[in-house]
């Protein structure tokens, strides 16, 4: 069989000129550009002497997908999408996976004669001769995208310890030993080895659309975690040799004090994936084997700041953009950390802004930048809290505030009164339910008439993995998983459920075999009604409260939990690890089930 690599033209130079007019030709011909953005990409590209496809993925132009798709028409290569990648090693033999991420190259198939190789650089003629005589087999090659070669090369082989390097190896016995001299902490850092592994870190994490880094000593070794749609899953073990070095590279993008390893420290950084700027929030932690390191990933071209998106039914929404056209009040958002609150917040805001309103945030840190939006980032070691922030912003003639928490009784207090002067005020509270936020607020202090009064709705609110579309199934058995459902009513608005949309996670290489594919919101709104107001100012208690606002149109979380279900959108299991079932004993009912499509 013929090498298809070999039936690209070779008077083309991959940087030159000719290359660039001759593919931005073709892609103007099946309209994937138009004449301004090629002509604008023709002279970036000679600026830059780069070749004139990456120029074009780098500004954005053409996603890297659709480039190698048409690249491979150009070159006259097969092209191999994500999903065609194995989630299999093809060839067995002890390759240099160092090398194969280097070159982007990677072993698909073994057709016996021959090996059939992605790679992601069609004139990179070198690494496919170096893979054959390495095999001793001949190399056929097809194209793929750079990120797809990447995330499959990762998942088969992962990064092992010729892909770290060796320079570290050198201060095995005394990395520990020498952690006060910070010079040998920074020239450590700065090793090529070590800023490779940190970057191939975050961009790992980036291309599986995980939010968190975490980075933890052990007595042998340092895991790597990532926190992929909440859940934590173990992606690696680096030797011990690279810990200090590591967490030195971390701090030195974060801008953190690489000395101090007895306090704990936070920072950002910002670094570029693929084309796309990326903000990380650095948490460091001392621990018994060296610091923890956490590095939250804020991806801002990723964030959907629409309510449907989110997970919000559109009853549900009409309700919430009601409490927002409110002129005053406090509206509140509810939940654990990582449950998604401050991008329901964001989303509210983004609904709000206009130019006849003057909005500011008061935030620790800012996570989102918001155009149109007066943010402010909280600095407490000069002063400038969440209350102080708030009584200088009530000086500046805002419309709308939103604070990042409501921590203590002091800033309460002063949101409370910016409400009740004329201002809507957006917040949240740690707090286990919507209703337990009426009693948490008490508990602060606030009184019972000025809550009643200016608190206009709670919403408490969960993130549950979704199925993976492209596995998930049938369920097998609806019948017994529906006996084991706790008896509730379902909402008016989607009653009955359908039981014959019920389905269950199986896996599959999109979703990295685990069933499920990114997150929804599960939620529960209260809204501040009369009868809630009577009760607030009579001492009723908590469980009272709970009943009343049921009775009065609040949809309990586990019911709309549930319902999510019923659509076919997730599972029980998921519903039940982020709700609890004894708070809402007193609204449960026989629920009323179709096994009807």
């Amino acid at each position: 069989m013929p090498d298809p690599l070999l039936q690209y033209s070779d008077d083309l130079v991959p940087q030159g000129a000719e290359f660039a007019r001759r593919l931005s030709a073709v892609l103007v011909d099946r309209l994937i550009l138009d004449e301004l953005s090629a002509n604008r990409a023709l002279r970036a590209q000679r600026e830059a002497g780069e070749r004139f496809d990456l120029v074009l993925v780098r500004l954005g132009l053409v996603p890297e997908t659709l480039m190698a798709q048409n690249l491979a028409d150009f070159c006259k290569l097969p092209f191999v999408s994500a999903a065609d990648l194995l989630a299999v090693a093809a060839v067995n033999d002890d390759l240099n996976v160092a090398y194969l991420k280097q070159t982007l190259m990677l072993p698909i198939a073994d057709a016996g004669d021959h090996i059939v190789v992605a790679i992601a650089d069609p004139f990179n003629r070198e690494a496919p001769d170096a893979l054959a005589y390495q095999l001793d087999r001949k190399v056929v090659c097809c194209l793929a995208a750079a990120s797809d070669i990447d995330a499959a090369i990762e998942r088969l082989y992962g990064v092992t310890e010729a892909a770290v390097g060796t320079p570290q190896r050198k201060h095995a016995g005394d990395a520990a030993a020498n952690d006060d001299d910070v010079q040998r902490l920074q020239d450590m850092a700065s090793e090529a080895p070590i800023i490779r592994l940190v970057q191939d870190l975050i961009h790992r994490a980036v291309t599986t659309l995980a939010s968190d880094i975490h980075i933890e000593p052990a007595e042998d070794s340092v895991r790597v975690r990532y926190r992929i749609d909440g859940v934590l899953h173990t992606v690696q073990n680096l030797p011990l040799e690279v810990r200090a070095a590591l967490c030195s590279r971390v701090k030195i993008i974060a801008r953190l004090n690489i000395a101090e390893r007895r306090l704990p420290q936070d920072g950002r950084a910002k670094v570029t994936v693929r084309g796309r700027e990326i903000d990380l929030r650095v948490s460091t932690m001392p621990t018994l084997w060296g610091e923890s390191l956490v590095l939250r990933i804020l991806d801002r071209s990723s964030i959907e700041l629409d309510f449907a998106k989110l997970g919000f039914a559109e009853r549900d929404e009409n309700a919430l953009i009601r409490l927002l056209e409110q002129p005053n009040g406090i509206i509140l958002v509810t939940g654990p950390t990582g449950s998604g609150k401050t991008t329901t917040l964001y989303t509210a805001l983004s609904a709000l802004n206009s130019t006849e309103r003057k909005i500011f945030t008061v935030e620790d840190p800012i996570e989102y930048q918001l155009p149109g939006i007066n943010q402010i980032q909280v600095q407490p070691r000069i002063g400038l809290t969440f209350a102080a922030a708030l009584r200088s912003i009530l000086r500046q003639d805002p419309d709308i505030i939103m604070l990042g928490e409501i921590r203590d009784l002091e800033t309460a207090q002063i949101a409370i009164q910016a409400s009740l002067t004329g201002h809507l005020v957006l917040s949240t509270v740690h707090t286990n339910s919507a209703v337990s936020t009426v009693t948490r607020l008490l508990d602060m202090g606030i009184e019972k008439y000025l809550l009643g009064s200016c608190l206009k709705g709670v919403l408490a609110q969960r993130l549950v993995r979704k199925l993976c579309n492209s596995c998930a199934g049938p369920a097998e058995h609806p019948a017994a998983l529906l006996a084991s459902m706790p008896a509730v009513s379902p909402p008016a608005a989607s009653a009955p459920w359908c039981a014959a949309k019920l389905r269950q996670a199986a896996g599959c290489p999109a979703c990295r075999q685990s069933g499920f594919s990114g997150r929804t919101t599960i939620y529960e709104m209260l809204t501040i009604t009369p009868q809630l107001q009577q009760a607030m100012v009579s001492d009723t208690s908590e469980a009272a409260l709970s009943k009343i606002a049921v009775e009065t149109g609040m949809v309990p979380m586990l019911n709309n939990g549930l319902a999510k279900v019923f659509a076919g959108e997730t599972i029980p299991e998921e519903v039940y690890r982020v709700t609890q079932f004894d708070q809402w004993q007193t609204s449960l009912t026989e629920p009323t089930i179709s096994a009807e499509s």
